[in-house]
């Protein structure tokens, strides 16, 4: 006599593959971590990445709530986000986040040239006119003086911070 809940030994078994309660819901919360980080972009910026028209339109809306209807409206969007493509919006987050990124470490690079040219003067400004041909080395060299007389006397440091955004102006005309 052959029971019932037996198999064939010819039929294959289907793998079946258990997600926990906790597991759901932590996959959710990304979701609506995601959707708040596109809530919190600027529409210029929101407009270059591929959302569908309802998300879209709900991301526009949590943008001008406050509260507890933001709070509802990015659990609104987390419940969107579930039947969205994320990975283009990921990568796309991404490559905003690494403009920002690349943005920081031009401006540390100038601060770093900025302290070469008090510190070390004519070679450092020669490295300065190199890199930017358009600069002014006679007006480096005399914020250069004053920058180093300042620190001397224990003064406000105005020449130091002139000389960053003489160097950040002629990095913006180059770029």
């Amino acid at each position: 006599m052959a029971r019932k809940n037996q198999k064939a030994p010819w039929e294959e078994e289907e793998e079946i593959i258990w997600v926990s309660k906790t597991e759901l819901k932590r996959d959710m919360e990304e979701l609506q971590k995601l959707g708040e980080e596109l809530a919190a972009l600027k529409p210029s910026v929101l407009e270059k990445f591929p959302l569908s028209e309802d998300l879209a339109e709900a991301i526009k809306d949590a943008q001008r709530f406050k509260n507890e209807a933001r709070r509802r409206q990015l659990q609104y969007i987390g419940k969107l986000m579930r039947f969205e493509e994320t990975e283009p919006l990921q990568a796309a987050l991404d490559k905003v986040r690494n403009k920002h990124s690349q943005a920081t470490a031009e401006l540390h690079k100038l601060e770093q040239l900025r302290d070469r040219i008090v510190e070390e003067g004519d070679s450092a400004i020669a490295d300065a006119v190199e890199q930017f041909p358009n600069a002014d080395r006679q007006r480096l060299r005399q914020l250069a003086r004053q920058a180093a007389k300042e620190k001397k006397a224990g003064k406000p440091a105005k020449a130091f911070r002139e000389i960053f955004q003489v160097l950040k102006a002629l990095n913006e005309e180059e770029s």
